[in-house]
C-alpha cells in the first residue's frame, strides 16, 4: 500500500525504523528492488517477500533507487495506481556528500568528491552524469512520477526535520497514511553520539534502538567554494521543486 521511494542518502532507512513501530504497518526490513532491477522476476515473487499482513495493516517497502528510474513510476502504477509513495529529501548538497562519504567507505580509492562533481570547475561546469549529483536534481525526477500519480499520493518527508523533530515529520507521515498517530515523542532520544534521534526501547526487546553503524558516518570535508558552487547549481532545482510540491525545504 506504501512504498518509501526515495531518495538515497535522505533518510530512508529512519523513515522505514520509525514506521513500523506502528502496529497498523509491516515493513520488508531489506530493499527488494523489485521495480529497478528485479522487475522481471514478476509480481508473485515481489509479493512473496512481503511481511503476512491482517486487513487492517498497511504493508510498506523502501527502495530509494526507485526515485530516480525512469520505469519505475509506470510499473508501480501498473501494480497498484492507488500506491501511496513517501518521498524522504535532504539538502541536495548534503546529500551528495554523504553518498560520496558511502562510497569511499567501500572503495577508497576513487577520485575525489571535486573531481567527480565538475566537468569543468574553473567554468563552474557539474558533472550531472554523476549519480551523487543527479540524485539531487529532484525536479526533475519527480516530473516522471507526476504522470502518473497526483501529488496528493506523494508525501515529502524532509531528512532535516527527520533528525530535529521526528515526531513532528512520522506524525505527518502517519495522517498521509491514514493511521492513527501512535508514534509520538515518547518514541525517540537523541543520540548526542550520532548526532541523530532514536527509537526507545520497546516493551518486547528492551533495548532502545539506533541505526546501524553505518549510519551518521562523519562527511569528508569538502572545500567549501565547492559547496558554494553546487549551491548554486542546485538552486534552480530546489526552486522548482518547492514550486511543484508547495513546500520550502529551506536549503537556500
Amino acid at each position: 500500500q506504501a512504498i518509501v521511494v526515495g531518495v538515497k542518502k535522505g533518510g530512508t532507512r529512519a523513515v522505514l525504523e520509525f514506521i513500523r513501530v506502528h502496529p497498523d504497518v509491516r515493513a520488508l526490513g531489506t530493499e527488494p528492488h523489485f521495480f529497478d532491477r528485479n522487475y522481471d522476476r514478476g509480481l508473485e515473487w515481489y509479493r512473496s517477500l512481503m511481511p503476512r499482513t491482517l486487513d487492517s495493516q498497511i504493508t510498506v517497502e523502501k527502495t530509494p533507487s526507485y526515485f530516480v528510474t525512469k520505469e519505475a513510476p509506470r510499473r508501480i502504477f501498473n501494480m497498484s495506481r492507488d500506491t501511496k509513495l513517501i518521498v524522504v529529501v535532504r539538502n541536495p548538497v548534503t546529500r551528495a556528500i554523504s553518498d560520496y562519504t558511502q562510497t569511499l567507505s567501500k572503495k577508497p580509492d576513487i577520485p575525489t568528491f571535486e573531481g567527480l562533481s565538475f566537468r569543468n570547475r574553473s567554468l563552474g561546469l557539474v558533472d550531472t552524469s554523476w549519480n551523487a549529483i543527479r540524485i539531487g536534481m529532484y525536479a526533475v525526477h519527480l516530473e516522471s512520477w507526476l504522470q502518473y500519480f497526483p501529488l496528493s499520493q506523494i508525501h515529502f518527508v524532509s531528512g532535516e526535520k527527520l533528525i530535529t523533530d521526528p515526531a513532528g515529520e512520522m506524525g505527518k507521515v502517519q495522517d498521509f497514511l491514514g493511521i492513527k498517530r501512535v508514534i509520538t515523542d515518547k518514541h525517540f532520544y537523541f543520540n548526542k553520539t550520532k548526532g541523530f534521534p532514536c527509537l526507545k526501547k520497546s516493551d518486547s526487546s528492551g533495548l532502545p534502538r539506533c541505526l546501524g553503524k553505518s549510519k551518521g558516518r562523519t562527511h569528508v570535508q569538502i572545500d567549501p567554494e565547492v559547496i558554494d558552487q553546487l549551491r548554486d547549481f542546485y538552486r534552480p532545482y530546489n526552486i522548482k521543486f518547492y514550486e511543484t510540491v508547495g513546500q520550502d525545504f529551506r536549503w537556500e
